[in-house]
């Protein structure tokens, strides 16, 4: 399936899901662009972690698997998943949706590598005009900023001219708090 394809079908998949959601990585990137930029490999979405039970729920037809000590193992319905473990896969026939967990505090959304990182609920997540949910760019390259692959680079330069000041300005912040030096910390400026 052309990786176009897997972002419409993630979409209709979870557009009847009544918590806050959002499309992550790449996709998010070229969703806020509008524009595909380059190709995808796998299409990942986000969640909250309280809302964990709520997807099982949901997609009550489909095998679950959690990525726990670098190995894939199944997850049980109704187990609850504690940190370090943020990384899940929701599979059924051939469709297979990577769900990442993130974190809250109830009012902000909270990097899950270092807690002193916050951003405010009504900026974590945004929706496209077209209406699809997405992790906002600033986040979702803060992700990215942990060993950059090429790809990651490139959706950086990509989006960083697109991203508001205050976008910038969070995640040169945010990058500044966690590494002592980053190749996009002057790039933000």
């Amino acid at each position: 399936m052309a990786s176009i394809e897997k972002y419409i079908v993630v979409n209709q998949i979870m557009k009847n899901f009544n918590k806050p959601w959002a499309i992550a990585g790449g996709w998010s990137i070229d969703l806020f662009l509008g524009k595909v930029t380059r190709e995808h490999d796998d299409i990942e979405i986000v969640l909250y972690r309280k809302d964990q039970l709520a997807i099982q729920e949901y997609l009550d037809d489909w095998s679950f698997k959690k990525m726990q000590n670098r190995t894939v193992l199944p997850w049980a319905r109704n187990e609850h998943l504690a940190l370090p473990i943020h990384e899940t896969y929701a599979e059924k026939a051939n469709e297979k949706i990577e769900i990442l967990l993130n974190e809250l505090d109830g009012e902000h959304w909270l990097y899950r590598r270092d807690s002193r990182i916050k951003r405010e609920l009504d900026k974590a997540f945004l929706t496209t005009n077209s209406g699809i949910p997405i992790l906002s760019p600033e986040i979702a390259l803060l992700y990215k900023s942990k060993d950059p692959r090429p790809k990651d680079e490139m959706d950086f330069r990509n989006i960083y001219n697109y991203m508001s000041m205050e976008q910038k300005q969070w995640l040169r912040d945010s990058l500044r708090m966690i590494y002592l030096e980053h190749s996009w910390i002057d790039l933000l400026n």
